[in-house]
This record gives structure tokens, sequence and C-alpha cells, in this order.
């Protein structure tokens, strides 16, 4: 870790860097998952599902910038580089052979309920080491998560 005068206690700050760092890279996977959704998908609904999945990619990259930042502010190194988020990613691989608009939405809604319950298993963890910062962080990234997977089930609806 980095020198910082941060006043949260160091082996506090250790694990919020692990923990950040552990979603960082699930946040970079499911990133990467719904661009490839974006760029891959056919159908009639192609162009509102073109769009919203864009849209989601704009939130999660958000939500990777806000994560990564918390680790550097902590003293850690965010460990965003493709071969370490590959390494650490806890998603399942998305199925690269779709491309059908409601087959993307069904798998595009699986990947982000998964990282949705993992954002809220962090919440309670750094709660549970005292860093009510990094909770908050989780909160706000549960809460859009959340949403998307509400705008992802929203064309599930018959």
């Amino acid at each position: 870790m980095f020198d910082t005068k941060n006043d949260i206690p160091a082996a506090t700050r250790k694990s919020s860097i692990e923990l950040l760092n552990a979603r960082l890279a699930d946040a970079i996977d499911l990133g990467t998952q719904v661009k490839h959704a974006h760029w891959n998908v056919k159908g009639p609904s192609f162009i509102a599902l073109h769009e919203l999945f864009d849209q989601i990619a704009e939130t999660i990259e958000d939500q990777i910038d806000t994560i990564a930042e918390r680790v550097t502010a902590l003293g850690g190194t965010a460990r965003g580089t493709l071969t370490a988020v590959s390494r650490a990613t806890s998603l399942k691989p998305y199925p690269e052979d779709i491309s059908d608009g409601m087959a993307h939405v069904e798998a595009l809604s699986a990947v982000v309920a998964d990282f949705g319950r993992k954002v809220r298993g962090a919440i309670d963890e750094s709660a549970r080491l005292g860093d009510a910062d990094t909770s908050d962080l989780f909160t706000g990234v549960s809460r859009e998560t959340d949403k998307n997977l509400w705008l992802l089930e929203a064309h599930l609806t018959r």
C-alpha cells in the first residue's frame, strides 16, 4: 500500500482495497459483456436494445471509475488490466454465440443480477470492516445495478 494520511486503520484499508479490487474486476468484466451485447445484438428490437445496452455500459463505466478511485484513495493499486481482470473476475463468461435481442437480454439479466448480489455482499462486508465510505460507495453501485436489472427485465415481460 502507498502512504496516505487517511486515518482509516491500515488493516481496514488493506481489506477494503482487496474487496474493492474484487468488485472492480467484476465491474470491468460486466462492462465488457454489456458492450459485447451492444455490438452484436440483432433482431426487431435492435435499436432499442442497442441503445439500452450502451446506456447500461456507460453507467458501469462510471461505477468502474468510482471503485478504482476509491482503491487509490485508500492507498492501493486499482487492478484493472485485462490480465488482472481475467484472473480475478468471479462472473461467468458471456455466451459469445448469441445475437438475438431477447437472448442478450436474458444473458445480461443473469450477469447483472449476479453482480448485484456480489455488490450487496460487499456493502455488508465493508460495513463489517468499519469502512462506512466504501460501504456507501457499494450502496450507490447496488442501487444503479438494480435499476439496470429493472431496465433489462422490463423487456422480458410479455
